[in-house]
C-alpha cells in the first residue's frame, strides 16, 4: 500500500512540488553561452509577415555565419519554397515573355542561396515529428547525429517527419527534433532529446546543437533491458527517461542574450556579440503558435524550453531522477510509519501537530536541497502522504465510538448548512445572470424613436422560466415577444435561456415574416427539446412607418388592445400550439394597423392564473380592467400597474408563477 501512494505521489502529486522548486531556484542563465535571435514584432513590421523572402534569411544566415558564432540552430521549419523564387515570380506576372522572362527564369533560386549559406556554417535545422501512420516510401532525409548503439523501443516515436525543403534542409550540419510534449496538465517539464523517425534515430535540437558544439561525431546510448537509460557526447552523461526526454531546468533567458533579427539585418547589433556562442533563431509575435506552458511561464516560446535545455547541458547541471531516489523515499515513509504507530498514541494533540509540521518541513526541506545542489528529484509527497494516512488513521482509532458519532453528526450538520447557504447563493445568482440576459427596463425608453415601449418580469422563484424581448429588425421595423417556458425554477430557466437565446437568432433571420419564423423557431426548439418541455409566446412585427402590426400566437393568452381614447379589448389570435409541441406546423399570422397612441399589452399567465388567499384567481378581467384605469397613461404606468394590481390581489399569498408583462404604443411618425 506504502508503495502504491509513493508511486502516485511521484506521477501525479509531485509535479506542482517540483514546479515550486523551479520557481525557487531557476536554472542562474546569466553566464549561459546560449543566446536567443527573435524574428519578433519588430523585425516583421520590418521586413513582412512570416514566412520571409528566403533572401533575408539568406542574408541573416551569413550574418551569423560572420559573428563566429560556435553554433546556430533554426527552432523553425521551411517545408515549403521561397515564394519569391524565380518561378514563382513569373507565375504572378505572365505577361513577361521573351527577354525579360529568360532574363528572371535565369535568376537563381533564393532557396538555394539560403541552403548554400546554410551549408557555409555550423547549422542546425529543426524537424518535427508527427503521430500518423508511416508512409509506404518516407522521405529520404539526411541524418546528421549518429547514435551508438541503436535507440531500443521504449523511446517516443512518430511515424511522419516534417522537414524543410530539400535546397535548404540538405545543407545543413545538423538535425534537430522540436517536438516538446507536455504532461497531462498541460506543462512542459521534460524536452525530447532522442527520438525515433521514420528515417531512423534523430537528437532533439538542444542536444544536436551541444554534439557539434563540442565537436563528438556520434551520440553514445546507455540501454538497459530494452529501455533506454541515458545519452552522453563523450564523457558528458545526459540523464533522460526511457521515452528519451530530459527533465528541464527552467531558467529566465536574461533581456542582454536576446537579439532581434531587425537589430542584426540594419547593424544596430555587431555580430561579433554572438561569437563562440550557441545562438537560436526563433519566431516571436502575433500569431506565433509555438507558445508553451512551463513551472516558471504559463505562456512561453519552445524557442525559451531548448535555450534551458542546452544551457543544462552545456553546464552539467541537468536534472534527473537518480536511481536511489526510491530507496530514500521508501525509507522516508517507513521512518514515518514507525513514528505515527509507536510515537502518536503517547503524545498529546499539541505535540502531533508539531511533530507532523517538522516531519513535513524536513522532506520539503531535503528534496528542495536535493533539487537545488543537485539536480536530483526526489520526491517528498509520496512519503508524506503514507506518514499523513498512517497518523489519520492512528488517531481515528484513539477516539471512542461515541464521539466519532457525535463529530460526524455535527459534521453532516455543518455540511448541510453550508450546502443550503451555497445553494442559495448560487440561485441568487443564476436570478442576477438570467434577469440580465434580458433587456433592461430603464433602456428600453430609448429603444426607437417612434415607439415606446417597457416590460416587468417578476420569477417565482429565484429563477424562473418567463421571457420577453424587444427587437429592432431594421430601422423600420421592430419585434416583441413574451414568453412562457412550462414549469418553473431551474430547468424552465436553462430552457428560457435556449430559448430565448434562438428566438432572437430566428427573428434576426426571417423576421420580416413572422409566421414563418415561428415556424422556424418551433422547430428549432423542438430539435434541442430532449426533455419534452414546451414554450408558449405571442410576437409581433411592427411596421413603425405604417402601423401596420403582425401578431402570432403559440399557445399564448391573447393581447390587450387599447386605442387611443378607447378602452382595453382582448385581441383574438387564432395561432397554433405551444412551440415543440407539433413540430412542422405553420403558425398563421393576424394583421391589425395601430394609430399613433394605440398601445398592446402582453402578458403571462403569471397574471390571470394570480391567486390570493383564498384561491380565486386574478382573471382576465381584472387584467382589463387594471389596464383601463390607466386611461391614456403610457407604457412604464401601465405596466407598473398591472404588476401592482396582482400583488395587491394576491395579499401576501405566495407567488404561484412568474410574472411576465409588456405594453409597447405605437407613438407614429410625428414622434421624431
Amino acid at each position: 500500500m506504502a508503495f502504491a501512494v509513493l508511486a502516485l505521489g511521484q506521477e501525479r502529486i509531485a509535479r506542482p512540488v517540483f514546479d515550486l522548486w523551479q520557481r525557487l531556484s531557476p536554472q542562474d542563465l546569466s553566464k549561459s553561452p546560449v543566446r536567443l535571435v527573435w524574428i519578433d514584432e519588430a523585425s516583421l513590421k520590418f521586413v513582412g509577415p512570416w514566412p520571409w523572402p528566403r533572401a533575408y534569411l539568406d542574408r541573416l544566415t551569413q550574418i551569423l555565419n560572420g559573428s563566429g558564432a560556435k553554433v546556430v540552430a533554426f527552432d523553425v521549419l521551411f517545408p515549403e519554397a521561397d515564394r519569391t523564387n524565380p518561378q514563382s515570380f513569373l507565375a504572378l506576372y505572365p505577361e513577361l515573355t521573351g527577354r525579360s522572362a529568360a532574363d528572371v527564369r535565369a535568376l537563381p533560386s533564393m532557396d538555394d542561396a539560403f541552403g548554400r549559406s546554410i551549408g557555409r556554417g555550423s547549422v542546425v535545422l529543426g524537424r518535427a515529428g508527427l503521430d500518423a501512420p508511416r508512409l509506404p516510401k518516407p522521405l529520404a532525409l539526411a541524418l546528421g547525429a549518429q547514435f551508438s548503439p541503436a535507440l531500443p523501443s521504449s523511446v517516443r516515436s512518430w511515424g511522419q517527419t516534417v522537414a524543410s525543403i530539400p535546397p535548404i534542409d540538405d545543407s545543413a550540419k545538423g538535425y534537430g527534433l522540436l517536438n516538446g510534449d507536455p504532461d497531462s496538465d498541460g506543462v512542459i517539464r521534460r524536452v525530447v532529446m532522442a527520438g525515433r523517425m521514420a528515417q531512423g534515430d534523430m537528437p532533439g535540437l538542444a542536444l544536436e546543437m551541444a554534439r557539434l558544439g563540442r565537436g563528438e561525431s556520434r551520440i553514445a546510448v546507455d540501454v538497459g533491458q530494452q529501455r533506454l537509460r541515458g545519452l552522453a557526447l563523450g564523457a558528458l552523461r545526459i540523464p533522460v527517461d526511457q521515452e528519451g526526454r530530459m527533465a528541464v531546468h527552467f531558467g529566465h533567458v536574461p533581456a542582454g542574450h536576446q537579439v532581434s533579427a531587425l537589430d542584426l539585418l540594419d547593424g544596430s547589433v555587431k555580430p561579433e556579440s554572438l561569437s563562440g556562442r550557441y545562438v537560436i533563431v526563433a519566431l516571436k509575435g502575433a500569431g506565433t503558435a509555438d507558445i508553451v506552458t512551463t513551472p516558471l511561464a504559463a505562456n512561453a516560446y519552445g524557442a525559451e524550453v531548448h535555450a534551458s535545455a542546452l544551457a543544462s547541458i552545456l553546464a552539467v547541471r541537468m536534472l534527473e531522477r537518480p536511481r536511489w531516489a526510491w530507496v530514500a523515499e521508501a525509507g522516508a515513509a517507513a521512518l514515518l510509519l514507525a513514528v505515527a504507530l509507536f510515537l502518536l498514541p503517547t503524545m498529546r494533540s499539541r505535540g502531533v501537530w508539531v511533530l507532523a509540521l517538522s516531519m513535513v518541513a524536513i522532506l520539503g526541506g531535503a528534496s528542495f536541497a536535493a533539487f537545488r545542489w543537485g539536480g536530483w528529484l526526489v520526491d517528498p509527497t509520496g512519503p508524506t502522504v503514507v506518514g499523513v494516512a498512517a497518523g489519520a488513521a492512528m488517531i481515528v482509532g484513539l477516539f471512542s465510538q461515541a464521539r466519532h458519532q457525535r463529530a460526524r453528526l455535527a459534521q453532516t450538520l455543518e455540511t448541510e448548512r453550508l450546502d443550503s447557504a451555497r445553494a442559495a447563493g448560487e440561485l441568487e445568482a443564476a436570478r442576477a445572470i438570467q434577469l440580465g440576459m434580458l433587456p433592461a427596463r430603464e433602456t428600453l425608453s430609448g429603444f426607437h424613436a417612434r415607439v415606446s415601449v417597457d416590460a416587468i418580469i417578476e420569477p417565482a422563484q429565484s429563477v424562473g422560466g418567463d421571457f420577453f424581448d424587444a427587437i429592432a429588425i431594421d430601422d423600420r421595423h421592430v419585434a416583441f415577444l413574451v414568453a412562457d417556458v412550462t414549469g418553473k425554477g431551474v430547468p424552465a430557466a436553462l430552457f428560457m435561456a435556449l430559448s430565448r437565446a434562438l428566438s432572437k437568432s430566428v427573428l434576426l433571420r426571417d423576421g420580416y415574416d413572422l409566421g414563418a419564423a415561428m415556424s422556424r423557431l418551433n422547430d428549432e426548439i423542438a430539435r434541442d427539446n430532449s426533455e419534452d418541455m414546451f414554450v408558449t409566446m405571442v410576437a409581433a412585427l411592427l411596421d413603425t412607418e405604417t402601423g401596420e402590426t403582425q401578431l402570432c400566437a403559440a399557445g399564448h393568452e391573447n393581447p390587450l388592445l387599447l386605442r387611443a381614447g378607447g378602452v382595453p379589448v382582448s385581441l383574438p389570435i387564432a395561432g397554433g400550439p405551444p412551440l415543440t409541441v407539433l413540430p412542422g406546423f405553420a403558425y398563421p399570422v393576424e394583421t391589425v394597423t395601430l394609430a399613433p397612441g394605440d398601445m398592446i399589452v402582453f402578458t403571462t399567465d403569471g397574471l390571470s392564473e394570480a391567486l390570493d388567499e383564498t384561491q380565486q384567481v386574478f382573471g382576465a378581467d381584472r387584467i382589463a380592467a387594471a389596464v383601463a384605469a390607466c386611461g391614456q397613461a403610457g407604457v412604464v404606468e401601465v405596466c407598473t400597474a398591472l404588476r401592482d394590481a396582482v400583488r395587491r390581489f394576491e395579499n401576501g399569498a405566495e407567488a404561484t408563477d412568474d410574472l411576465t408583462v409588456l405594453a409597447f404604443r405605437y407613438e407614429g411618425r410625428a414622434a421624431i
